[in-house]
């Protein structure tokens, strides 16, 4: 039984993963600061330690692992964007990165594959021809951000080792993430449309990326970098009139949250909310890959 290793294997798109990937015959081993306050129903799914700070991990796991999946990284939405909490996005990602690399240089493995998370965060805003993988990072925020987390991945290319990115969309679960909170104020009625609501929204629903991390890690022919959306993405207004549609039928008001509003409600965080990203996903496409959920239709009727 091949072993993975993944790296914030305990927030929402790591424990589905790490499911995942157990269902599918793999052995799972969750890197984590706390592995004793972890426990999976899952005879396959274990926890070992590793220390970012510290730059420290358990070397059993890197002898004895086949495949890396690298998610770990502070949550983008969860808190306000005070200068302490950008410096923590950012090096929650290139620090994790350089103990991986780190631990290959000096750990003996076999290690094949890398696959590391990145997001659409590194594309411009824009809502016109859509972005595609070759694309300049973004000079904002999130758009360096990117850039940095990328860059600090990539040498574990110069180790022999094969490194696919995945810039990853708005990630559909029932389980967490934007979805629930997107869902809330349509189960009273209120199908809230941001700003003018034509911006561009690049999704995938969480099956779909869990099958995509492991066929990307499987798969010799798959390396560098792709963009992990359905390729079929919907603008804010469209998103959230057919979300309400599934919800609540024809008992819904559409009401527009006006700039001054999300202003107040995120600060910083607004300019990301009303971002206009037009994701291309053909490259995944042209690698084969076949989507169980390509409209956001499909996502709606699996997850409400």
């Amino acid at each position: 039984m091949d072993t993975v290793i993944i790296t914030g294997g305990t927030g929402l798109i790591g424990t589905a993963l790490s499911n995942y990937l157990a269902s599918q015959g793999k052995e799972v081993v969750v890197l984590t600061r706390n592995p004793q306050s972890h426990r999976s129903a899952s005879p396959s799914i274990s926890y070992a330690a590793w220390n970012i700070d510290e730059q420290s991990v358990n070397e059993a796991v890197f002898r004895k692992a086949k495949y890396i999946i690298h998610l770990a990284g502070a949550g983008v939405a969860d808190k306000p964007w005070t200068e302490k909490r950008k410096k923590e996005i950012l090096e929650s990602r290139t620090k994790s990165s350089a103990l991986l690399v780190k631990a290959l240089e000096n750990i003996p493995n076999e290690i094949v594959s890398v696959v590391s998370a990145s997001a659409i965060g590194w594309y411009k805003q824009n809502q016109g021809a859509p972005a595609v993988e070759t694309d300049p990072a973004d000079s904002g925020f999130l758009g360096e951000t990117c850039r940095a987390w990328e860059n600090s991945i990539q040498p574990v290319t110069g180790l022999g080792k094969k490194l696919v990115i995945l810039r990853t969309g708005i990630v559909l679960s029932k389980d967490g993430g934007a979805f629930p909170a997107l869902a809330k104020p349509v189960r009273y009625g209120i199908a809230g449309i941001l700003g003018n609501g034509k911006q561009m929204i690049s999704w995938i629903h969480i099956e779909d990326l869990c099958r995509l991390y492991m066929e990307s890690m499987l798969n010799p022919n798959w390396n560098g970098i792709y963009n992990a959306v359905a390729p079929h993405p919907v603008n804010n207004r469209t998103f959230t009139i057919e979300l309400a549609k599934k919800m609540k039928g024809s008992f819904y008001l559409p009401i527009p949250v006006p700039d001054f509003v999300l202003r107040f409600m995120l600060g910083e965080r607004r300019e990301e909310v009303l971002k206009s990203s037009y994701i291309s996903s053909n490259k995944i496409k042209h690698q084969g890959f076949q989507f169980i959920y390509p409209t956001i239709e499909a996502a709606f009727r699996e997850l409400i």
